[in-house]
């Protein structure tokens, strides 16, 4: 329970930044599709946390793994950046709904569960230390304690000109202080403590200084929300958006046009959630000594429902968050925890303001924490034969250096197959990682790809 309460904690930021990427509060500042619609922040909102509510509960009963769902960053963006400028909101919302069903068909069949075993294990434990890494690299991020450096060379740097300089990038070293310290003491519930003492804090330094929000304008800010105390609790959700899809994208961009949009949905998917369970099974010692973990087929299934969930309530597709890596190192062990974040959730629609108060910085402690704990799995890893040692390589870096779990995982399977192959170890590599890898070369051409076949 404990676990369930730290996992909503960390992942609590999705119903604040998710209507942000997707929504607006008016036309002229949300993201508008191609014939002029928009998401209102506050109906997203609510879809969010209902979504993520219900399959995060639905995992927990079904699967009774402690992984947490919610709206996934990588697709949202997608659907925001690339696909709306092609299609209204409600077809980019059917095309996420067929991505879930191709999901759900290929996890029903058993494909995906069979492409899941057929990854080798040194594989899986690269995926999870990339895992790691990258969950890592998006806490330093999100607390401004690593930022873009506006030059080619080098292209990040620490803070504001290679310092410390703002408060809320002060709230997260204090935060990662703490709860690094009662990690190294054993104290019981470190994380939840440390979030919670963190978010005192802010709030009494927020409440001193006013230092205020950033909205991409302040860089001395906070990056998202302003740890306040809200003068309102409870405001009532507005679902108006359940239902709103459609599957008229195919006749405005064309059937191939869609193919390729739907073929990058679900492999995104696919892979994505692949590589976050696999770690977080890993980090839990739920997985088997070839990093497979019980109820394997139900849980792949269950996530396919995510995406439909996801995409008929206009939220874009759910799927399992890395963050609940801060629940496992907290204790979730079963469904259970799955049910108290869930309910959390369910929770939020009707208390907004309280999912505000703990700043994006508080969380962004924990994530490093948690990544840390993922990156000991290293240690598991045999590099002893370079053959290995590339493709474990590649699938650790490429992740936070793109900032996608489905990019570190194609870079890994690709070498794995031609590196293990041309050095004679061809009989070792599955029949079905070929496959997969042929499919991620496709994938990371598909932009050449989609030029020519215009």
């Amino acid at each position: 329970m404990r676990g369930g309460v730290v996992t909503f904690v960390t992942m609590a930021y999705i119903v604040i930044l998710n209507p942000l990427i997707l929504g607006g509060f008016s036309a002229d500042q949300a993201t508008v599709d191609v014939a002029g619609g928009w998401l209102p922040n506050a109906q997203v909102a609510a879809v969010t946390a209902l979504t993520a509510g219900v399959m995060t509960i639905l995992f927990g009963v079904i699967a009774r793994l402690p992984f947490g769902f919610a709206a996934g960053l990588g697709i949202n963006s997608f659907l925001a950046a690339s696909v709306v400028g092609q299609v209204t909101w409600a077809e980019a919302m059917g095309l996420v709904v067929i991505n879930g069903l191709i999901i759900v068909l290929l996890a029903s069949t058993g494909l995906r569960a069979m492409i899941f075993t057929a990854v080798p294990q040194q594989l899986k434990l690269a995926i999870t230390v990339g895992i790691g890494l990258f969950i890592a690299f998006i806490g330093l991020v999100d607390s401004g304690f690593v930022r873009s450096s506006g030059f080619a060379a080098p292209p990040v740097q620490l803070g504001d000109n290679g310092s410390v300089t703002t408060l809320p990038t002060t709230v997260f070293v204090i935060g990662l202080i703490i709860i690094g310290v009662l990690l190294a003491r054993k104290v019981k519930a470190a994380l939840l403590i440390g979030i919670v003492a963190t978010t005192v804090i802010a709030v009494i330094l927020e409440a001193i200084f006013k230092v205020g929000p950033s909205f991409g304008t302040n860089p001395a800010g906070w990056n998202l929300n302003a740890p306040v105390l809200p003068t309102t609790i409870v405001a009532m959700p507005d679902l108006s958006l359940l239902g709103q899809v459609s599957f008229g994208a195919f006749d405005r961009i064309g059937v191939l046009a869609a193919v390729m949009l739907v073929f990058t949905l679900v492999f995104t998917n696919f892979f994505d959630a692949m590589g976050t369970m696999t770690g977080l099974a890993n980090e839990a010692g739920l997985a088997d000594k070839d990093g497979n973990f019980p109820r394997l087929k139900s849980a792949l299934i269950v996530e396919g429902i995510g995406a439909v969930a996801g995409g008929a309530a206009s939220a874009s597709s759910n799927t399992v968050f890395i963050e609940s890596g801060a629940g496992i190192g907290e204790g979730a062990r079963t469904g259970l925890a799955n049910v108290v974040t869930g309910v959390l959730f369910l929770a939020a629609m009707f208390f907004t303001p309280l999912t505000q108060i703990v700043p994006l910085e508080v969380a962004a402690a924990a994530l490093v924490i948690v990544g840390a704990l993922m990156v000991s799995q290293i240690r598991h890893i045999d590099f002893s034969e370079f053959s290995i040692v590339l493709p474990v390589f590649l699938t650790i870096i490429v992740m936070p250096l793109t900032y996608s779990i489905a990019n570190g995982i194609g870079a890994g399977f690709i070498s794995w197959v031609l590196v293990r192959s041309l050095s004679g170890k061809a009989k070792g590599v599955s029949p079905l990682l070929w496959i997969v890898a042929v499919g991620f070369l496709i994938y990371f051409a598909r932009g050449p790809i989609e030029a020519l076949l215009g």
